[in-house]
């Protein structure tokens, strides 16, 4: 019998446990959960000196996971990050080239795009969307029924004579006619095609937009009851519903975010029993407007209604994890945490910087910019077995990664259809420090575009792209160093405009090639809008 040095043993020991990767558990459970509008620095792991609302749930899954502190969503708005999400596409390669889906909108997603459900489900996955969809869906009505959606409204030049009480006592008035009634009747009770059930999901329950009709759930391609009047005007504005519309008969917005979190737990109670393994795509509603707090957490923040919203979403999160643990699948779940876009303005954010929280942390901006705060995002990962917990990873990921993140878990090679900007986080889940992407493209609100090279960032327009104020409107672009200069305080455009040129070329190529990742070049949608706006912008010189 051979015998070996007890040295010999232990080394040997220690490169299998230390030095080598982990090995991938088989078919592991997923887990995404989306907030919506959750500022990088509201979540209190990312942002301990300038940081004030408790957020223990998240914290203790980063404890658990890897942390990334570069990470980000497509864009400074909702549906664009959501699409690019699922897809593992940039959205601005869609008809989507500022903005966001209207209320009622048609479905973003194509019918034949490949999203995380789809690539699950063709790997005998049970796959589930529970929260805010807010992609569009082919609603079954006429553009004169679309018409009988809304109160009727003053002439144009009432309104804008009209004060603010006064428009608040219209609102109050608002009673569906029977005209109204009737229509409501026959579009809410026909089937709604071009939702989640269509683009790779078995279970859909949520609602499309929640500060937006229809006021109700809307459960796989069906709403949840038929709507019979106006939503209340005590329920319009102040950060609370903002379109008025067809709600059922006591809707409470209170009872959005509870319901999506019973919701996944009866999920992932029901699939932890099942031999197929699951995925959930949990889109939160929160705390994205409407700010309707439940009772016991209103003033618990001691800051403002939005940071009770934050504690009550963290919360929810807590409740999710505790049933995953309690299902018996949670070592067998691979967690992904993050947010669609950067904390919104109008939810108190100068009267929270005021009382020493501050929403972006140590970024320039907020939700619907190209600046850091718009997009730089919480993104956090817990695998057990494979992530080694407490960890944290400087490396630039993006939410289009989680595509290929999945076909790598699964083993299978995406076609050149798919995935077009999504590069696999695996090596830095397993305790790499190599860049897996050498540049990334986020938009503001507006469609402005920032473009990341290594630690470079360009923005080919002046300020901020969206709501945030300031910037040197006489320079018509921006370059910015990140490693010295997070917060994004020292345009050095004007001083090297040799690396504007080159990032300028860089994002033409991106463009131009359908794709970042290796493969065959695609098409865009559509004529993708180039920046900087001019008789010199790249898209003007292209068609002379």
């Amino acid at each position: 019998m051979l015998k070996f040095p007890v040295t010999l043993l232990a080394a040997l020991w220690f490169v299998s446990q230390v030095l080598l990767p982990a090995a991938t558990p088989e078919r592991p459970n997923i887990l995404v959960i989306l907030a919506d509008d959750l500022g990088y620095g509201d979540v209190q792991c990312n942002n301990p000196q300038r940081g004030k609302i408790p957020t223990p749930n998240i914290d203790k899954l980063a404890a658990q996971g890897m942390r990334f502190t570069d990470g980000h969503s497509s864009s400074g708005v909702c549906s664009p990050s959501r699409y690019t999400l699922l897809t593992g596409r940039y959205h601005w390669r869609t008809r989507l080239q500022s903005g966001i889906v209207s209320a009622f909108g048609e479905p973003l997603i194509s019918p034949d795009r490949m999203t995380i459900g789809t690539l699950a489900k063709q790997q005998g996955y049970r796959t589930a969307c529970i929260g805010k969809w807010h992609l569009g869906m082919d609603w079954p009505m006429t553009k004169e029924q679309r018409a009988l959606l809304s109160p009727a409204r003053q002439p144009d030049d009432e309104v804008s004579q009209a004060s603010k009480k006064a428009k608040k006592a219209a609102a109050a008035a608002a009673v569906a006619t029977e005209q109204q009634l009737a229509v409501w009747r026959d579009v809410f009770s026909k089937p709604i095609a071009g939702g989640p059930t269509t683009r790779g999901f078995d279970l859909y329950f949520g609602t499309s937009v929640p500060n937006w009709p229809p006021f109700c759930f809307i459960e796989n391609d069906h709403t949840v009851g038929i709507p019979t009047e106006f939503l209340p005007a005590q329920l319009m504005g102040n950060n609370q519903a903002s379109q008025q519309g067809p709600a059922v008969k006591d809707w409470k917005l209170e009872g959005i975010l509870p319901a999506l979190g019973d919701r996944t737990i009866q999920f992932i109670k029901e699939s932890a029993q099942k031999k197929e393994p699951f995925l959930v795509y949990l889109p939160l509603t929160s705390p994205h407007t409407p700010l309707a707090v439940n009772p016991q957490w209103k003033d618990k923040s001691h800051l403002n209604l939005f940071a009770d919203f934050v504690m009550e979403t963290d919360a929810v999160v807590g409740r999710v994890l505790d049933a995953l643990e309690k299902s018996g699948a949670a070592d067998n779940t691979l967690v992904i945490f993050t947010a669609d876009n950067g904390c919104a303005p109008y939810i108190g954010v100068q009267e929270l910087e005021q009382m020493g929280h501050y929403p972006s942390g140590p970024l320039r901006g907020y939700k619907a910019d190209a600046w850091e705060g718009g997009h730089r995002v919480p993104f956090i990962v817990r695998w057990p077995g494979v992530v080694k917990p407490g960890t944290v990873c400087g490396q630039l990921v993006y939410q289009a990664d989680f595509l290929r993140t999945f076909a790598d878990v699964f083993a299978v090679k995406l076609p050149d259809t798919a995935g077009e900007d999504s590069f696999s986080l695996m090596p830095l889940l397993k305790g790499g420090d190599k860049p897996i992407r050498e540049n990334a493209v986020s938009a503001s609100i507006g469609g402005t575009p920032a473009v990341r090279s290594g630690s470079w960032k360009y923005i080919p327009a002046p300020g901020s792209g969206g709501w945030g104020k300031g910037g040197d409107q006489s320079q018509p672009v921006q370059l910015y160093n990140l490693a010295d200069d997070l917060g994004e305080t020292k345009n050095l455009a004007a001083a090297m405009p040799e690396k504007v040129a080159e990032m300028r070329v860089q994002l033409e190529k991106l463009i131009t090639d359908g794709r970042s990742t290796p493969g065959a070049p695609q098409t865009n949608d559509v004529e993708v809008r180039r920046f900087p706006a001019g008789p010199d912008s790249p898209a003007k010189r292209k068609r002379k």
